[in-house]
């Protein structure tokens, strides 16, 4: 496929765009604001030149913040403008940085909306963050003589063997980009052999993500408030259909005074998780709706709060990380290293492969493949608090061994602007 029928097909289904963010919109109410955004008509105001990094989501915004927060120092008469795709990510953005930055969703790549993105802002520089390859975005960059970078950058076996159906496409895109820092060698030589020149190797981004100050304390208030005298598992991050398996898991291994901390990915799915403990006759309750410490009684918290997550690890004996159970690739098992907890990941965790790897051979996570081994997890852990604290600290240690890529990325942004 080149560029042309690239962009022919996304043309083809446009008619049905509208559709598809009504649709979300009724979900989740932040899809219907700013949607002129999305198809490249802006109104932000721009003083400064503009260095632009695109983020896409939650796990993006967070792990460049150090990034991000560096560039605020170091550029100070330049306007630094994050762009988003989803309103988690956005408000992610506000939460961290407020009026500090810009902040905007990135166009659909339809060249139309791209022109019009490129032409307001006229970035001075961009970046997109890990796999984000949109085809005319980086096209049109090139055509205007704007430096883009692809940062933080990481491709799995899988994703590589996808792209290479789109050879030539990939080609271009990979070779129109200014410069490429990876991830790891392995992420290097997969976008080499696609067509990417001028990689650098500087390692993971999310290494680098510091917990908030009070987040250990906020963790404790947590834990006095869902009950300290009580083992406190953590299934954090899950998507959809994940909750059925840890409950399964949970529930059969008859503990009553566990106490498991649910908290789905996506806060649209709140509902849908109480649901689910409704139709299973659990008692639970909701974390907004804790004043006290929880009932005796209560088996289950509804983690549906937002921004807490480093204070929920914190807070939690032993931590699931969810994306893992099914095959959604994996969230990210660092926050809770950085807060020196055992992690529990599943089989899928082709997202974060390097770090899941390395995580397990410095035993800091083990991998659970199923309802059986993830049962024998928890109650290995919970009879051997000696061993919780073992792999907390040695995945706190991972965490501390591995940092670098933001000087090194830095380095390689210096370049440009």
């Amino acid at each position: 496929m080149n560029r042309f029928f690239y962009s022919l097909l996304l043309y083809l289904v446009l008619p049905f765009v509208p559709l598809k963010l009504l649709w979300r919109g009724i979900k989740q109410a932040e899809y219907r604001q700013h949607w002129l955004e999305r198809f490249g008509f802006y109104t932000l105001a721009v003083k400064k030149p503009v260095i632009w990094l695109h983020c896409v989501s939650v796990g993006e915004t967070r792990a460049a913040a150090p990034l991000i927060n560096a560039l605020l120092s170091q550029y100070p008469n330049h306007q630094l403008l994050l762009t988003h795709t989803t309103p988690t990510g956005r408000a992610t953005s506000e939460q961290l940085f407020g009026d500090k930055v810009m902040r905007v969703y990135l166009p659909y790549d339809l060249p139309f909306a791209v022109k019009g993105f490129l032409t307001h802002f006229k970035p001075a520089l961009g970046m997109l963050m890990e796999t984000e390859l949109w085809f005319n975005l980086i096209a049109g960059a090139k055509a205007r003589n704007i430096p883009l970078l692809l940062i933080n950058a990481r491709l799995s076996e899988k994703s590589a063997l996808g792209y290479r159906k789109l050879s030539s496409l990939v080609h271009e895109g990979l070779q129109n980009l200014s410069a490429i820092a990876s991830q790891t060698e392995q992420d290097a030589e997969r976008l080499i052999q696609l067509g990417a020149a001028n990689v650098s190797v500087v390692g993971n981004l999310k290494f680098e993500v510091h917990p908030p100050e009070d987040a250990a304390m906020r963790g404790k208030q947590l834990r006095d408030l869902f009950g300290s005298n009580r083992p406190l598992f953590l299934a954090a991050s899950t998507r959809e259909g994940e909750e059925s398996i840890i409950l399964d898991a949970v529930t059969a291994l008859k503990l009553p005074h566990l106490l498991t901390v649910i908290v789905p990915r996506h806060p649209q799915r709140f509902n849908e998780v109480e649901a689910l403990l409704q139709q299973r006759q659990l008692t639970y309750q909701r974390r907004s709706t804790l004043v006290q410490t929880a009932n005796a009684d209560t088996r289950f918290i509804l983690g549906d709060s937002m921004g807490e997550l480093f204070s929920y690890y914190a807070s939690a004996d032993i931590c699931l990380v969810g994306g893992s159970v099914l095959p959604f690739g994996g969230q990210n098992l660092i926050e809770a290293m950085r807060m020196a907890k055992p992690v529990l990941i599943g089989e899928h965790t082709f997202n974060f492969t390097e770090v899941s790897e390395r995580a397990i051979a410095q035993n800091a996570a083990w991998r659970v493949k199923d309802i059986k081994e993830m049962q024998q997890a928890i109650q290995t852990l919970l009879d051997n608090p000696q061993q919780q604290l073992e792999m907390g600290q040695a995945g706190l240690a991972l965490c501390m061994a591995s940092q670098g890529a933001t000087q090194k990325t830095l380095a390689i942004i210096a370049a440009y602007v």
